[in-house]
């Protein structure tokens, strides 16, 4: 599958392409060996197979191999999001060539602490809405990345597949950024879709816990769970409570799904960590970030587990069967 602002063939083209030469020196002296920062929510248990492993292998693609020619330090901020400024402050100390910001909050905080040392972002979400760039195409400044929101595809699949749920829930962290949009793209998906929307607020574990009391009082049918770094964190959790009162749910990312949950539709980590490694390594040979356009991720995975499917009593349209790029018998 594809969409975004530039097709494959385009984004190719663009690598390839010139772009004017971006001072990188300009902060600071840079250490012999370009130093990347990488800056995370979340901890490095969680990110070295989700997030690091693809991003070495979008570097290698590009001819950084780290410990050779390029150098990585990660700062996690374990779901602490007041240690972002400081982690931030802490990776320009070391005069990184460029901070890859891992989600909306880091991203918002690499941008805060600098106006001159590139930064890529990786983010579900619309950038020019959370004011990181002036426009998709020009992003002006010094940052610019990956970014795909998917909300209302959510919303369509699950439909699809439990088309009697009069009520459809959606859970989103309030202290994401994001959320006020998102939560616009969901009364649009519902209303087009002729169903009610259920808003289900969460900023940590017991509030997850109390948004499904929530949905059992609201008769709510069945759930979109948004992509948020607290929920990305806690699987295990929405699997079950999604088990326990049999919902049919959509979730944002394959591995919900490789724990038992229905289905999940978003953009693959592996390929969109690729991508910000490609627009990290042309920086590094000294493109200028405002002249990298935005992009969205080439691949967007529909994961559906069959199994899951036949205990909550739903079936998957052939239609849907046919789009989907992995089933899980």
């Amino acid at each position: 599958m594809q969409f975004g602002h530039l097709k494959r063939r385009e984004f190719i083209t663009l690598l390839g392409g010139a772009a004017a030469p971006w001072p990188l020196a300009a902060h600071a002296q840079q250490p012999t060996m370009p130093v990347i920062g990488f800056l995370s929510p979340s901890s490095q248990r969680f990110d070295d197979k989700l997030r690091l492993a693809p991003f070495r292998e979008g570097l290698k693609e590009v001819g950084y191999v780290e410990g050779r020619n390029v150098a990585i330090e990660y700062r996690g901020a374990e779901h602490r999001y007041d240690r972002l400024s400081e982690l931030t402050a802490d990776l320009l100390r070391h005069q990184v060539a460029v901070i890859v910001a891992a989600a909306v909050k880091p991203a918002l905080a690499a941008k805060a602490a600098s106006t001159t040392v590139p930064i890529v972002f990786a983010i579900a979400g619309d950038p020019t809405e959370l004011g990181l760039v002036a426009s998709y195409n020009r992003p002006g400044g010094n940052i610019t990345g990956v970014s795909f929101t998917t909300v209302a595809k959510q919303f369509e699949a699950l439909h699809e597949v439990a088309p009697p749920a009069t009520v459809i829930g959606c859970l989103l962290n309030p202290d994401n950024p994001t959320t006020k949009v998102w939560t616009r793209e969901a009364q649009e998906a519902t209303r087009t879709l002729g169903r009610k929307l259920e808003v289900l607020h969460a900023r940590n574990e017991t509030e997850i816990e109390s948004a499904f009391a929530t949905i059992v009082q609201k008769r709510v049918g069945a759930l979109v769970v948004t992509s948020d770094e607290l929920f990305n964190s806690r699987p295990e959790q929405l699997v079950a409570l999604t088990a326990h009162h049999m919902l049919p749910a959509v979730f944002s990312q394959r591995e919900f799904v490789l724990l038992g949950g229905l289905m999940s539709y978003g953009g693959s980590l592996s390929d969109l960590y690729r991508q910000v490694a490609v627009y990290t390594g042309r920086i590094l040979k000294g493109a200028n970030p405002s002249d990298l356009p935005v992009i969205q991720p080439t691949k967007v995975e529909l994961v559906i587990n069959v199994k899951t499917a036949k205990t909550l009593g739903v079936n998957f349209p052939l239609s849907l069967l046919g789009r989907s790029d992995e089933v899980i018998e």
